[in-house]
């Protein structure tokens, strides 16, 4: 960016958290309703940059201390003089000669500095699992929030595009001048459920400090392992996050303008998107940016049951975790378009496992198990809260309240409308983090759009399967103007 704009630099994560929260205040805050659900709305999101905040910095302190171990332990001799092996860790290697025991000192300071790093990770996990858990609770209860009065950002259409348009360019110039990086290759007990392809993919960090001689991958990977990627593969993985976040944006703007009939709402929902830290920090993850425009998408196209399945589709063989959205949406098309749907889905989800096919058959059902996360729940090499110091055994449970949350979805609400599926949905994808095995908590864009389009949204209770499927949007000339429009 400094070769674009003279002498800019990237702002650092706290500077970037205390910036866009006093704009996100000055933006949307109601100030002359202070005691209001958006207020808390507005509230839960900017508390999520505590966290994000500690687990950064705990990656960060953990490579570098990890990178001052190796030094020190190239210093430190593995044989003694008659050749036994020595165990620096064993108190009985103490005694060693005087110009050893600045480096043994080195090391056991570095130690001590990643066990300090890696609590400082658990802690900000448990600060997003915390939120999370009061945003879950909130989604909860937004079916039961029948009034949604007009409470519209503090700034005029004309100006929320201005600040998002320009926020747009900053934030991908970052990715496009970002140095990709890339976790070494994994074995299959190691891999990640999700699209292997996908997986493959590099990050593109776009933070401004470098762990010791590397930038990082991403905020939500450990710094350890990595390579730099083919060109192609970088290439590539800028085209798909550029992309995705401007079909995002684009899709929650249509959704604002078609479906709550208030522009105004949708490009301020839009904004907030780009101001939030989150988005900031993670805006080079593929696999963070990529469902999370499926899903928009899908909701945008939610009258053509056909098209919001593909989008569905897509979503779920990408990251396979919105596969459980699958109930909730089947029994919103229920009573008409559920056949399309249906085909939509499928159909897409075939074409998917087809591209796996053309990688040739030996491999073909390693990479159909990784797609589908057809294996039992894992215990060990986890990553997060359950890598850090929670028994995995407790993720058992947690899924299993799941599972029954993404079933009891599929009975209730009866009659379901777009307003709950919009709130369920981002519901499920947020339950999802809590037993997500490797970084749960940080995979935020999964349910940061569909979130924010609870938040923005109007009374929905009329937009119910038997009377738009096959309908068009609200014309033009019976649309009300943002002024005179509910919306939450």
């Amino acid at each position: 960016m400094s070769e674009i704009l003279f002498h800019y630099k990237r702002p650092d994560p706290a500077t970037w958290v205390y910036l866009s929260s006093f704009l996100t205040i000055g933006l949307f805050f109601v100030f002359h309703r202070f005691w209001s659900i958006r207020n808390l709305d507005i509230l839960l999101l900017l508390l999520l940059a505590p966290g994000l905040l500690m687990v950064h910095d705990g990656r960060r302190a953990e490579f570098q201390a990890s990178e001052a171990k190796a030094a020190a332990e190239v210093l430190l001799p593995t044989t003694d003089e008659a050749g036994a092996a020595i165990d620096f860790a064993d108190p009985d290697a103490d005694q060693v000669p005087a110009e050893l025991s600045g480096p043994l000192r080195q090391r056991r300071d570095a130690i001590e500095a990643v066990e300090d790093a890696r609590g400082l990770q658990l802690r900000g996990f448990i600060w997003l699992l915390g939120i999370q858990i009061l945003i879950l609770l909130r989604l909860l209860l937004d079916a039961a929030m029948v009034r949604r009065p007009l409470l519209a950002p503090n700034l005029t259409t004309g100006g929320l595009f201005f600040i998002g348009v320009s926020l747009l360019i900053f934030l991908m110039a970052n990715v496009i001048t970002s140095t990709a990086r890339q976790q070494l290759e994994q074995g299959p007990e190691l891999s990640r459920a999700g699209y292997p392809l996908m997986q493959a993919l590099p990050a593109l960090p776009t933070r401004t400090e470098s762990y010791g001689h590397l930038t990082p991958a991403a905020a939500n990977e450990p710094a350890t392992a990595e390579a730099t990627p083919p060109r192609a593969g970088a290439v590539i993985a800028r085209i798909l996050v550029i992309a995705a976040h401007i079909a995002v944006l684009v899709g929650i703007v249509l959704i604002g303008y078609r479906h709550f009939g208030n522009l105004r709402a949708g490009a301020g929902c839009a904004l907030l998107y780009l101001m939030l830290p989150y988005t900031a920090q993670m805006t080079g993850r593929v696999d963070h940016v990529m469902p999370a425009a499926m899903l928009v998408w899908a909701v945008l196209m939610y009258r053509r049951p056909l098209i919001a399945g593909i989008f569905l589709g897509l979503a779920a063989g990408l990251v396979y975790y919105p596969l459980f959205l699958l109930p909730l949406w089947i029994s919103f098309y229920w009573q008409r378009g559920l056949k399309r749907f249906n085909i939509g889905v499928l159909v897409t989800i075939g074409v998917l496992m087809l591209c796996l096919s053309l990688g040739g058959s030996e491999e073909l059902g390693t990479r159909l198990r990784q797609m589908f996360g057809l294996w039992l729940p894992r215990s060990e090499n986890l990553q997060g809260v359950w890598g850090l110091g929670w028994f995995a055994i407790w993720r058992l449970p947690v899924l299993v309240a799941f599972l029954l949350l993404a079933g009891f979805y599929s009975v209730w609400p009866a009659q379901k409308n777009l307003g709950t599926l919009i709130s369920c949905s981002a519901a499920l994808m947020v339950a999802a983090q809590f037993w997500h095995g490797y970084g749960g908590g940080l995979y935020i864009a999964w349910f940061l759009p569909l979130l924010l389009l609870t938040i923005f949204r109007p009374n929905l209770e009329d937009r119910v399967a038997l009377k738009v499927i096959g309908g068009s949007s609200l014309p033009s000339g019976r649309r009300a103007p943002d002024s005179q429009t509910e919306a939450a």
